[in-house]
């Protein structure tokens, strides 16, 4: 059961991400958030939009996994997903912030540790 809480965490932070890069990006709050200038804001929305639709993906292929009517298949698919997440919190911390190893890759890795063994 605690997985299962993980990893819906896990996606909902996702989605969350995705709301705020697709259609909150220019707003003051989603600009203090990632530390943005009004102007670049409004210069990379399109951009912003485009990596939001990813991170909508990633939500979805957890909660696909979490819903799928077969266990053992979910627990793959929630493997697969998480290790993504994992991979682009990596990439994220080494490219953009340190802060995103902490604030979604360290999420995503204790969810997936709790699916592969509990």
């Amino acid at each position: 059961m605690i997985s299962i809480i993980f990893v819906a965490l896990v996606a909902v932070e996702h989605f969350y991400i995705m709301v705020m890069e697709m259609f909150m990006w220019t707003r003051p709050r989603t600009m203090k958030t990632f530390n943005l200038t009004p102007e670049f804001a409004k210069s990379t929305k399109s951009l912003a939009a485009n990596q939001g639709l990813y991170n909508g993906f990633l939500a979805a292929g957890l909660l696909w996994g979490l819903l799928y009517p077969d266990a053992a298949v979910g627990q793959h698919i929630q493997i697969f997903f998480l290790a993504c997440v994992i991979i682009a919190a990596l990439y994220g911390g080494a490219t953009s912030s340190r802060s995103i190893i902490i604030k979604q890759g360290l999420p995503a890795i204790i969810a997936l540790l709790l699916v592969l063994f509990l």
